[in-house]
């Protein structure tokens, strides 16, 4: 394999010595680690699709990679197969303000974009808290959201076009650059789809106008109940911010003693509530939401009076994660989404989950959407400690789906939720993703074992009924 791949990409680098590959052993999910066979660090199209025509012909396994900061394993790699990096693909091929787009290889960070686009005065909108470090890439693999897609959409929202390698290296163009595109939306298919069914080697992006104006209320409140219902009273007026942020008291403490944004740190809970656009309607959108806030039972509330204050006040929330380190050698960020509605219940019975295991949860998640990130705070030295996180993990997971909402929002079900997977959709639905997964990549040889269960699997775990000792479509092929 290596012979081969060094002859058809020459000037490529193929990496094979041991430690030249311990880098590559984990993404952001470091409690799973596996050493590839090899890693492959093109810088061209034409040196993807040679490697993906080699691996092919071997039928060897071909792991995507961004810059791994996934958080759900999906750049895992596979002992018996190649890790393919795409970090050197960072050019931002060509900026169009007067369409509002801009053209970019997968390896481009968000930061990156909005940087190039502010002269023009546009930045792109999909923010999440590693926009510094993750790239337009792993975004679409992911459908990665940020704190501001409460008003300006996920990913697949603001990306019109990707060309993408499939296995067999042909190039696709999904999407236009146009608002909407003929035949089916293979577009919105491919994005979340985690690296299964091709690999992304450009996209067209969508720039947004800056807003001339943006201020940033922070509320306290003295339970966490109230500042949950505050948020379904919020969007229940008709208004919807930029971005609404919550945060408990364990967050809180961290990141005030990491940051020192001047958060209260007597507060059961934070609302950080966001409001962009022209002064006069920010002005008016300020005053409903302090009303409202108040009325919901905050009792300390602080308005941004400059742009540093804004973005000092935003660090904190921002830093949420590694100052999460303050309070324990280990940490578990997890993912899942809820109505608004179910968030009040939400947060206590996580709170009575955190109690019958005996590990302190952290709860800083994007309120707005629903969307919960709980940091299950453990230390992996310890035996069982991280089994019992895993375990309070998936039972969060399966809180998701039974207050009605799924087991992931933005980071992806990669490794970490198969077994959730199992929960959330029933044989019918998991054999049309495998047929999805055949028509893309017949042999099985991209990011193979992630994302969709095999039924098998389901059935192991009990979440799936066997009928007479077989299970259901039995001469469905399993991956």
């Amino acid at each position: 394999m290596l012979r081969r791949l060094r002859s058809a990409i020459p000037g490529c680098p193929v990496l094979s010595e041991p430690e030249e590959l311990r880098p590559y052993e984990c993404d952001g999910l470091t409690a799973y680690r596996e050493t590839p066979l090899a890693v492959a660090i093109p810088e061209s199209i034409a040196q993807v699709q040679e490697i993906l025509r080699v691996c092919c012909a071997l039928r060897l396994p071909v792991i995507p990679r961004g810059a791994g900061t996934g958080l759900s394993g999906g750049a895992l790699p596979r002992s018996g197969g190649l890790l393919l990096s795409m970090a050197r693909f960072r050019k931002i091929l060509a900026l169009d303000p007067l369409n509002r787009t801009a053209r970019v290889e997968p390896g481009v960070t968000n930061r990156a974009i909005s940087e190039a686009a502010a002269p023009h005065g546009l930045f792109y909108a999909p923010d999440p808290s590693s926009e510094v470090a993750c790239t337009i890439g792993g975004n679409i693999a992911e459908n990665a959201g940020g704190l501001h897609c409460l008003k300006y959409g996920l990913t697949v929202h603001n990306v019109l076009a990707v060309k993408i390698l499939t296995p067999e290296a042909e190039l696709l163009t999904l999407g236009a650059e146009a608002l909407d595109s003929a035949g089916f939306d293979l577009l919105a298919l491919f994005v979340g789809s985690e690296g299964l069914l091709g690999v992304v080697v450009e996209a067209t992006v969508r720039l947004l106008p800056r807003p001339p104006l943006a201020r940033l209320i922070v509320a306290a409140f003295a339970s966490v109940d109230s500042a949950a219902a505050a948020v379904g009273k919020l969007i229940g007026r008709g208004f919807v911010p930029a971005a609404l942020e919550m945060m408990d008291n364990l967050a809180i403490r961290a990141a005030e003693e990491f940051v020192h944004a001047g958060y209260p740190m007597d507060a059961a809970a934070l609302l950080l509530c966001e409001c962009d656009g022209p002064p006069e309607e920010v002005d008016e959108q300020i005053a409903l939401a302090e009303e409202q806030l108040r009325e919901s039972g905050a009792y300390f509330l602080r308005l941004s009076c400059s742009e540093e204050e804004r973005l000092l006040l935003w660090k904190g929330r921002k830093s949420a994660f590694p100052a999460a380190g303050r309070m324990a050698p280990d940490y578990y960020c997890m993912d899942g989404t809820i109505p608004r509605r179910a968030l009040p219940e939400a947060l206590r019975r996580i709170a009575r989950l955190s109690a019958e295991y005996g590990l302190p949860v952290a709860n800083v998640f994007h309120a707005g959407d629903g969307n919960l990130h709980p940091l299950i705070l453990y230390d992996a030295s310890r035996p069982d400690e991280l089994k019992r996180a895993e375990s309070l993990g998936g039972r969060i997971s399966e809180l998701c789906v039974e207050l009605g909402g799924v087991i992931t929002g933005e980071h992806g079900v990669g490794v970490e939720k198969l077994d959730q997977m199992c929960i959330q959709f029933r044989a019918a639905e998991l054999a049309q993703f495998h047929r999805i997964k055949d028509a893309f990549d017949p042999e099985g040889i991209l990011n193979p074992g992630k994302a969709v269960p095999l039924l098998h699997r389901c059935a192991e775990l009990g979440a799936m009924h066997v009928h007479r000792g077989t299970l259901p479509f039995p001469g469905i092929e399993r991956f």
